[in-house]
């Protein structure tokens, strides 16, 4: 054997010896690629995704070209209209279309997409406490809360808890209204809930549903039987930080640190004749708070609102009254919503003070003579007929 012989099978060796490195490398870096999609594929963002496409791919489907029986049209058809009748009546605040609709999403979610006890996790850190926000702890309580109290649930939780006082807040030099979150985190301690699969995938399923046809951070608290609930009411407007950001970053930046409000990060509820704010909860951005205000008003079609009608009136399908303003008549985006959900209230309830007696019997004869009664106060101070106080 001569020496080019021996040279070109040398060659040859190494590059066999390279190509199978270089396919194990490939290989080895294929499943970490594949491992890190996996973990993407969990994520809310991606969920929320899906949920749209297969809503929108149901809802726009040809039955006709599928090629279906008389009998199984029919069916799919009625199907697919009532789904598209839940879409709609679900932004309008109607509970029982949005039942229908998580019911689907969550069929989605475990038969579809993959969601199981291994990867759920992924979304909402379920297993480590340490990682769940003030949000998260709160979707949890409510959620857990609402097996058993239903739509008194919020009620019940600020009753336990004795969340209605008033309460100095770092900064303030007056007690004020507000749940803060380290209240929250000190009830889910107490707490100390154990959810298995059902209940972790629920409190999933609210989270892209808000997301997706919800209220945001309000859809929830909305349905539940308080006085009202209300957003971006208070808090520094975009248009205010980046017109200072152009002029003024030292101050921004003083802002920013000092972690002032937002108008996106200001939800309030009025509960018993209290504006509480909740600032363990924000829309997160101007785009949501704006998406919400866009949606909440819309029973009935009263009409658009614009640069031009500043303002909106409403009713939802529950009887709640809603109102909705935007720039340029306001600073920023927001809306009220106010509730009448105290059934069958009797004076004797409403009216609490020293010699009650004497105006409710003024009050009753005043009313069987057909008189012209005033009712006049601030706001929240219980005017209408589940007041507490009196002016």
């Amino acid at each position: 054997m001569n020496i080019k012989n021996i040279a070109l099978i040398f060659v040859v060796l190494v590059a066999a010896i390279s190509a199978i490195v270089y396919l194990i490398k490939k290989n080895n870096s294929e499943i970490v690629d594949e491992e890190n999609v996996d973990d993407k594929t969990f994520t809310m963002d991606k969920m929320v995704k899906f949920v749209k496409q297969r809503l929108d791919e149901i809802t726009k489907v040809n039955l006709y070209d599928i090629g279906l029986s008389e009998e199984e049209l029919k069916r799919r058809k009625a199907k697919k209209y009532e789904l598209k009748k839940a879409l709609k009546g679900c932004t309008y605040g109607d509970v029982n279309d949005k039942k229908y609709v998580k019911e689907l999403i969550y069929d989605l979610l475990s038969k579809e997409y993959g969601v199981d006890e291994t990867n759920i996790s992924k979304a909402i850190p379920f297993d480590t406490p340490s990682l769940l926000t003030s949000q998260d702890k709160f979707d949890i309580i409510l959620h857990e809360y609402k097996k058993e109290f239903s739509y008194e649930a919020l009620n019940e939780i600020i009753k336990k808890y004795d969340l209605d006082r008033e309460k100095y807040v770092e900064g303030e030099s007056k007690p004020c209204y507000v749940i803060l979150p380290e209240e929250i985190d000190e009830i889910y301690e107490k707490e100390a809930f154990q959810l298995d699969f059902a209940d972790k995938l629920e409190v999933l399923v609210q989270r892209i549903y808000q997301k997706y046809k919800g209220y945001s951070t309000i859809d929830e608290i909305r349905d539940m039987n308080i006085d009202g609930v209300s957003g971006g009411t208070s808090g520094l407007p975009e248009s205010f930080l980046s017109q200072v950001a152009q002029t003024d970053g030292d101050y921004l930046k003083q802002a920013m640190e000092s972690k002032i409000p937002r108008a996106c990060d200001a939800i309030w509820i009025f509960f018993h004749g209290k504006s509480i704010r909740l600032s363990f909860l924000s829309f997160g951005t101007e785009a949501e708070l704006k998406r919400v205000c866009q949606n909440i008003y819309k029973y009935n079609n009263p009409g658009q609102l614009s640069d031009t009608n500043g303002y909106k009136i409403n009713e939802m399908k529950d009887g709640s009254r809603v109102v909705v303003v935007r720039p340029s008549m306001c600073e920023t985006w927001a809306f009220f919503v106010r509730k009448f959900d105290v059934q069958k209230a009797t004076l004797e309830q409403i009216v609490k003070f020293p010699g009650k007696e004497d105006t409710i019997d003024l009050l009753k004869f005043m009313v069987k003579g057909a008189r012209i009664i005033a009712l006049t106060g601030e706001q929240g101070c219980r005017k209408n007929n589940n007041a507490y106080g009196h002016d």
